[in-house]
């Protein structure tokens, strides 16, 4: 079992003991406090801070006492329309401060809520909706009217602008185990459909126990929610703020935009920032250099992998004080994986280490046959623990299938996350990507991350995507989705070229296509699903378009664009530039002798990687024709070729590397 008991290099321990608030009054959040409900904690929290800013939004800002009387309020409100009963409600209300009221009041009426974010398509929310089967939406007035067309198959309809004004607004007299569902999150669905995560009040209170102690917060702490509250990530800054004292700002992005933010994040004198990696990429773009973000004392972010790039604006905007902060975590098992960086931090390699363990969360790393690897080898990320998620909502296939008892016995459970890592020898983890993403390229096993951070390397690239796609039942074809750090933009050819010097030659991508965004979900993760397909259309080249002079180059140029599945060649185009490999040139070369029948030694076809300079060998051979055994000879010599005896073909006869070889 790896890292049973979690244990920090020295100088991990000495980056993660400077996030302390200058006002030094963090107090510990103590294991046993686990065992008790969120409104439990939460009205211990306001009998000790009662005057404090609990949230402070655009919409409305309430003190620690003025957020427990308007949320109970709501809890009746609840109750007395469904009574007592463990149920999900589901709550339909913009990123605001009216949303932490509401899920605040759910939780004291024992029930456990579901977040729609109205700003979401209106395929998701409908799917959340019903997949749910809430007997109650609790919603506003600027969202009534589409909480009203969700609700038409009979689900009540609560709207909270309108609550009776002789509500009790007492906290609720009856108790809540710890065992009892707090929410369900829907996945973003970037891999399938949405699923919903369940989350009991124990698993939540000790993940912000971890988050707690981990970031030191504080009551004189001010935590931005920029996450929407379906999104799992919201939960560290949500009740990280609430369940200690501090402050929880909302800002909502999508109406206010991000270059507000920056002013609002200055103003409101955010001391822990959180969000996901692409907002923060985002965030940076609109800089202009002059910007000092003094309060920010801890600054996260996570969802996707993080880059030296980050580490580097990091460097360049925050403050000597600032830490960085970033890890592993899910819905399903909470935070897993944490590592602090400061400005002495040295980053070795194109992406930022995932982190050392937290308490009571053990990692395994597990090969496909279910053995645990060693040190510095790739396996699927396995997490061991007591506190995770009890599973999906209605799904209990998909819970059986993710989550499986502990073999040792015990009440720990193992979570597949299907997430592929590597553990260096301190203990610090490495994640290379999704499991899902793996793909199997004429025999080899390619990780597309490996792709991807290869590029990431490169100052022309901003943000890099590789996908496979189907070109025909029997073949792959890598395609890179490249978003340009500036203009013009590297063409094709040179990315390839860079790429194989550090990659074999099936890891480097057929085609690039170039985006001015990738697409991203709900939630902010890349959209894989989104991506376009790669089409047909000719590579950016370096090497200028130039049409068939001759009837030769004209049947070859046909040849080679059926072959490549593109829509015209050039005839100075390499066959490597145009995404073609070694076994490539084997099938254009097959489909040469059968269209021209000329006795070609093969040696001068494999030595041709334009069109223009095999039409120079046709040429050079007319009249030489071939009779139909020997023609069947060559055609069983050629198909019979493996990728690396045509390879040693291409080298041997041209005295130089072939283009997949050309690596360092």
């Amino acid at each position: 079992m790896i890292d049973r008991v979690p244990k920090l290099p020295p100088e991990q321990e000495a980056i993660q003991a400077k996030c302390f608030h200058p006002s030094g009054t963090f107090v510990e959040f103590k294991k046993e406090e686990i065992e008790q409900s969120i409104p439990d904690r939460f009205e211990k929290i306001v009998s000790l801070y009662p005057d404090r800013i609990a949230v402070k939004a655009s919409d409305n800002t309430f003190t620690y006492e003025q957020l427990n009387r308007t949320a109970n309020r709501v809890a009746h409100a609840i109750l007395r329309q469904r009574g007592r009963g463990v149920e999900p409600i589901t709550l339909l209300i913009e990123h605001s401060a009216l949303v932490i009221v509401a899920i605040l009041g759910v939780l004291k009426a024992g029930k456990f809520y579901v977040p729609l974010d109205p700003s979401h398509p209106r395929t998701r929310t409908t799917y959340i909706f019903e997949d749910t089967q809430a007997g109650l939406v609790v919603t506003n007035s600027r969202n009534l009217r589409l909480a009203t067309e969700l609700s038409k198959g009979g689900c009540r309809v609560l709207n909270i602008d309108n609550l009776v004004s002789g509500l009790c607004a007492e906290d609720p007299s009856f108790s809540i185990s710890p065992d009892t569902y707090a929410y369900v999150l829907y996945t973003s669905g970037s891999t399938g459909q949405p699923k919903g995560v369940i989350q009991n009040h124990r698993n939540l209170l000790h993940k912000v126990m971890v988050i707690s102690n981990s970031f030191h917060i504080c009551a004189p702490d001010r935590l931005s929610l920029l996450h929407s509250c379906g999104f799992s990530a919201s939960v560290d800054n949500f009740f990280g703020a609430l369940l200690n004292g501090a402050s929880l700002l909302p800002f909502n992005i999508k109406e206010d935009g991000l270059s507000n933010l920056v002013i609002w994040l200055i103003q409101e004198e955010i001391t822990i920032y959180n969000s996901v990696t692409s907002v923060f990429r985002h965030l940076v773009n609109t800089l202009t250099g002059e910007e000092k973000f003094p309060k920010i004392r801890l600054f996260k972010i996570g969802a996707e992998q993080v880059t030296k790039d980050e580490f580097d604006l990091y460097k360049k905007i925050f403050s000597p004080d600032c830490i960085f902060v970033t890890g592993l975590g899910s819905n399903e098992t909470g935070r897993t994986r944490l590592y602090f960086i400061d400005k002495a931090t040295e980053i070795l390699g194109s992406t930022v280490p995932t982190g050392y363990a937290v308490p009571d969360k053990d990692i395994l790393l597990l090969d496909e046959s279910g053995k645990e690897v060693g040190v510095n080898r790739v396996g699927e990320i396995v997490v061991k623990s007591s506190y995770m998620s009890p599973g999906y909502w209605r799904r209990p296939d998909l819970t059986r299938a993710a989550f499986l008892p502990d073999p040792e016995g015990g009440d720990k459970r193992i979570y597949l996350t299907g997430d592929l890592g590597l553990l260096l020898p301190d203990g610090c983890l490495m994640v290379r990507g999704r499991k899902d993403f793996q793909v199997k390229l004429r025999g080899q096993r390619v990780e597309v991350a490996e792709i991807e951070m290869a590029l990431r390397e490169l100052e022309t690239v901003k943000e890099v995507v590789v996908a496979a796609w189907d070109v025909r039942s029997d073949e792959k074809r890598l395609v890179a989705y490249v978003v340009p750090a500036r203009q013009p933009r590297p063409a094709a050819g040179e990315l390839r070229g860079v790429l194989l010097k550090k990659l074999p030659e099936y890891m480097v991508p057929s085609n690039f296509v170039f985006l001015d965004a990738l697409p991203l979900t709900p939630n902010g993760k890349v959209d894989r699903r989104a991506l376009p397909e790669p089409g047909k259309v000719r590579p950016d080249l370096d090497t200028e378009y130039v049409a068939p002079r001759t009837p030769i180059e004209a049947e070859l140029t046909k040849i080679w664009a059926e072959v490549l599945y593109l829509n015209r060649v050039g005839v100075h185009d390499n066959v490597f530039d145009l995404g073609g490999h070694s076994l490539t040139a084997t099938r254009v070369i097959s489909q040469v002798l059968t269209r021209f029948q000329l006795e070609i030694p093969l040696q001068s076809l494999f030595v041709a990687p334009t069109v223009a300079e095999m039409a120079a060998v046709i040429e050079a051979h007319q009249g030489k024709n071939i009779g139909e055994a020997d023609l069947e000879r060559m055609l069983s010599e050629v198909e019979s070729l493996s990728e690396d005896e045509a390879r040693r073909l291409i080298t041997e006869e041209s005295g130089k590397p072939s283009r997949g070889d050309q690596r360092d």
